[in-house]
C-alpha cells in the first residue's frame, strides 16, 4: 500500500505551524515529513529543523531536509533530499552516518533515476504528475514512469506534483509508493488532519 510522505509549505511562522504538524502526526498515517524551505538563510533553516525535528520523534515520524546535506547531519535528522545542483549523491553517501537516508528528484528523466540508484539513493522521485503551485515545475511526469521504475529499479518511488484524494488512485495503481504532498494538506479548505484522513482513505482501498 502507498503511504503519505508530507512536505512542509514553502514558508511558515513556526510558532503557528508547529501545532499544526503535530496534530497531522498524532495520527500516525505519515511516516516520512520533508522540510523544504526555499530562500531561508541557513541558522533560520538550523533553529527550525531543531524544533521540528522534536515533533517528528515523538510522532515515530523520519524528519527528512531538503537541499542542505550539511545541514541535515548538523541537526542530525533522519536524512536529506537532493535534487539536481544540490550536490552528487555519491559524495553525501561517502560521507553519511548509519542509516541515514538519501533521496533525489529525477522529475521525469529515466536516466537521473538509473544515475541516482548507482550513486546510492535510498529512494526515488518523480514528478510533477499533475498541475501545481507550490513550485515552478521542470518537468511533467506520466504514471508510465512509475510503472517502469516498480519493475527496474529495487527502490520505493515517491510521486509528487499536484496530488490530492481526487487524484491520487491513479499513482498508486502505477506503482508509487509514497505520494507526496504540500498544498492539498496545508491550504486543505477545512484542515490538514481531514486532508491527510480523506488521502488515506483513497490510497487504503
Amino acid at each position: 500500500m502507498s503511504q503519505i510522505y508530507l512536505i512542509s509549505p514553502p514558508s511558515f511562522d513556526l510558532k503557528t505551524f508547529s501545532p499544526r504538524l503535530e496534530s497531522v502526526l498524532k495520527t500516525g498515517l505519515v511516516p516520512v515529513f520533508q522540510l523544504r524551505l526555499k530562500d531561508y538563510p541557513k541558522n533560520e533553516i538550523v533553529k527550525i529543523a531543531r524544533e521540528i525535528k522534536k515533533i517528528c520523534q515523538q510522532n515515530n515520524c523520519l524528519f527528512i531536509l531538503n537541499d542542505s546535506y550539511e545541514i541535515a547531519v548538523e541537526v542530525e535528522v533522519g536524512g536529506v533530499h537532493l535534487g539536481e545542483g544540490d550536490g552528487l549523491i555519491s559524495d553525501a553517501r561517502k560521507k553519511s552516518p548509519t542509516n541515514f537516508i538519501i533521496g533525489a528528484s529525477c522529475y521525469d528523466s529515466r536516466h537521473l533515476a538509473m544515475e541516482a540508484a548507482e550513486q546510492g539513493a535510498d529512494y526515488i522521485a518523480f514528478g510533477a504528475f499533475f498541475p501545481t503551485t507550490t513550485k515552478i515545475t521542470r518537468a511533467k511526469a506520466e504514471p508510465e514512469i512509475l510503472e517502469w521504475a516498480s519493475e527496474i529499479l529495487n527502490l520505493p518511488i515517491v510521486a509528487i506534483g499536484g496530488i490530492s484524494d481526487k487524484n491520487a488512485s491513479g499513482l498508486v495503481k502505477s506503482g508509487a509508493d509514497f505520494l507526496a504532498v504540500i498544498s492539498y494538506v496545508w491550504n486543505h479548505a477545512e484542515n490538514e488532519v481531514v486532508a491527510i484522513k480523506n488521502l488515506h482513505r483513497v490510497i487504503a482501498k
